[in-house]
């Protein structure tokens, strides 16, 4: 790697926490003097690419993710020798991808990239700056599938029982309960809770900005109930620390840790995200139809939400052992 590219990559790692601790408009005012500093070809069409998406209203970490992205693409673009955009073959595209893969990165980060930069290069070929040919054959990558980890029943009772505190009883328990994201919930104010119907509204979902409406279980409620008793209401988030107006991610998977300990869990591989996995595991089980969770998770595909069937489905569990259990007994006849 190349001094200057060091100093490149230095540059937007350090940006990183800075960006995302703004607003969007704050965020593409950054991104656009960072821009300025960068020697990289086709800087006139990413500053456009940027802005398109600030227009969009796209979060702050959506938009730091397409930049720095898209940065690495034309820092690699600009190692091939080559200076304008046009000049861009989908070779160099699988040249980039495998460059990424040999670096050693985690492949759903390498996905991460290939996504972003296909977006910015569709937007060049709307505004009919690349041709559409160059996009025509999909680049395909070879992803492991790894299925959602749930936390088992007997698992979910011992962590409960060791969860004192009201206002990470309530937290813990929501996310248990409605299946929606750590971001989502540490991002909820009494305006987004309806006690009396049982709802959370989540106005803008935290993955995908897609809204919707989920439920209150009986135990969540009660939870909820104790620590709106409790809870200072001149704090403008639900749950709060007290150095900080929110409290943060780390903050929560730390106290979640902490509790996974207490429990004996620790060997478990538990993490917060597993209470998710864990809400639409025991959904399933239970009899709900997958178009219903799907909404519920706020998944945009079904195939997403399909994971947890393929996890979860006692049906198949159920007939897969009847089946076993009359072949063992010699009731099947015939030649293969």
């Amino acid at each position: 790697m190349t001094k200057a590219n060091v100093i490149f990559k230095t540059d937007l790692t350090r940006g990183k926490k800075g960006f995302e601790q703004h607003s969007s408009s704050t965020t593409i005012d950054r991104i656009l003097q960072k821009l300025t500093r960068i020697d990289l070809p086709a800087k006139d069409h990413l500053e456009c690419y940027m802005r398109h998406k600030w227009r969009l209203n796209h979060k702050p970490r959506t938009l730091f993710s397409s930049f720095h992205s898209v940065t690495l693409f034309l820092a690699f673009f600009k190692g091939l020798g080559k200076i304008r955009l046009e000049e861009t073959t989908k070779d160099d595209l699988e040249a980039f991808i495998e460059h990424e893969q040999d670096r050693g990165l985690n492949i759903t980060t390498v996905r991460t990239r290939l996504v972003c930069l296909i977006a910015f290069l569709h937007f060049l070929i709307e505004e009919e700056i690349l041709p559409g040919t160059i996009l025509r054959k999909r680049i395909k990558l070879k992803l492991p599938e790894a299925l959602p980890r749930a936390i088992i029943p007997t698992d979910v009772k011992r962590l409960l029982s060791v969860i004192a505190d009201t206002q990470e009883r309530a937290l813990i328990l929501i996310l248990l309960r409605t299946g929606i994201r750590i971001g989502e919930a540490l991002g909820l104010t009494l305006n987004d809770l309806d006690i009396r119907d049982r709802k959370i509204h989540l106005f803008e979902g935290e993955k995908n900005s897609m809204g919707r409406v989920v439920y209150l279980s009986d135990d969540a409620l009660f939870a909820l109930k104790r620590w709106l008793r409790q809870r200072d209401q001149r704090k403008e988030f639900i749950f709060y620390t007290r150095s900080y107006t929110r409290m943060s991610y780390s903050t929560a998977r730390s106290r979640f840790s902490r509790y996974l300990n207490r429990a004996g869990l620790e060997e478990k591989g538990y993490t917060v995200h597993c209470l998710r996995h864990t809400f639409a595991s025991e959904l399933l089980n239970a009899g709900m139809r997958l178009e219903c969770l799907q909404q519920l998770m706020g998944h945009q595909d079904i195939e997403v939400t399909r994971r947890y069937a393929r996890l979860t489905d006692r049906t198949r569990e159920e007939e897969y052992f009847q089946a076993m259990a009359l072949i063992e007994r010699g009731g099947i006849n015939g030649i293969y």
